[in-house]
């Protein structure tokens, strides 16, 4: 079988083929006006064009196209997704997972109350970096000796209508810690969070005592990724397990603080329950409700209660 691709620009393919390179999982794509649609077919099928799997070929696929941003299934799983985005962000295309619509939620039809949450939350976010840049300056300091490695922790969290981006903190683990999460977190059906993690340094231990190690997100809501107020964006590993009703919460603006935390914070950690939180919460959102969720957050903060 002959395939014929016609573009408007001639694609320069590097055709390095050496050991470094990264595969993507074999998948089905679909363009529709300038959105790339990307599905899973199965492993067998008779499918071969490298372009279209060599990470670095794809890179410069995307590069080269129309296409302004790509969407993907979720069937494709937490390691396929991934390298999506590392591919899409390498690219400077936004990737989005495909979820169910959120019209029936009464959290986006505030239009005018919307504006102004958005507007406090970047003038809120810029003078608390201004505020905070001693201590935080203090925090990186103390990693880089006490914890050699990189500063910064960042990973692909889930945001407003299922758009992935990187979510930035200070490490508290040590270094590759995420190549031990499956044999840790791998059964656990809940949240994967672990009360005694082995992977936190002492250092990082009191870091999440206080949330001190979530102030670099103060530049993720000032990037307009993220709110102060809002359900918590979800990890891969997390979102791609929640029930179709579930998904619903991953068209929301994501929070630093949120119903749940203010309520049971890491003492609650079944994906359910906390999904009937963040939804009740965007059922009947209001600036007055987010405002109440800021002030019961500065205790729960102060007093290191439940984090962990």
């Amino acid at each position: 079988m002959n395939i014929i691709l016609q573009t408007s620009r001639v694609l320069t393919l590097d055709s390095d083929s050496s050991n470094s390179q990264s595969f993507l999982p074999v998948c089905d794509l679909k363009w529709r006006q300038k959105s790339l649609l990307v599905k899973s077919i199965p492993q067998d099928a008779n499918y071969s064009f490298s372009a279209l799997t060599n990470k670095r070929w794809l890179k410069s696929c995307l590069q080269n196209s129309w296409v302004n941003r790509v969407c993907v299934d979720r069937v494709l799983g937490e390691p396929g997704i991934k390298l999506w985005a590392d591919t899409c962000h390498q690219a400077r295309k936004p990737l989005f997972i495909r979820i169910p619509s959120h019209s029936d939620l009464f959290y986006f039809r505030q239009t005018t109350y919307w504006r102004v949450k958005r507007i406090l939350d970047w003038l809120t976010a810029l003078i608390l970096l201004v505020v905070f840049s001693p201590l935080m300056l203090s925090i990186a300091l103390a990693i880089k000796i006490f914890t050699p490695g990189s500063i910064f922790f960042s990973q692909w969290r889930v945001g407003e209508r299922g758009k992935l981006f990187k979510i930035y903190k200070f490490r508290t683990m040590v270094m590759n810690a995420e190549h031990q999460h499956n044999e840790l977190m791998g059964s656990q059906k809940g949240l994967h969070k672990l009360e005694k993690d082995p992977r936190i340094t002492l250092l990082g231990r009191w870091l999440r005592k206080y949330s001190l190690d979530e102030l670099p997100q103060l530049f993720n809501v000032l990037r307009g990724e993220m709110s102060f107020v809002g359900p918590r964006p979800w990890a891969l590993y997390d979102a791609l397990r929640l029930e179709e009703k579930g998904q619903k919460r991953l068209n929301a603006l994501p929070g630093i603080t949120g119903a749940w935390q203010v309520a049971a914070r890491s003492k609650l950690l079944d994906l359910d329950a906390v999904t009937e939180y963040d939804l009740d919460y965007l059922n009947s959102w209001s600036l007055t409700k987010d405002l109440k969720i800021l002030v019961m957050t500065f205790p729960k903060v102060l007093s290191g209660s439940g984090a962990y």
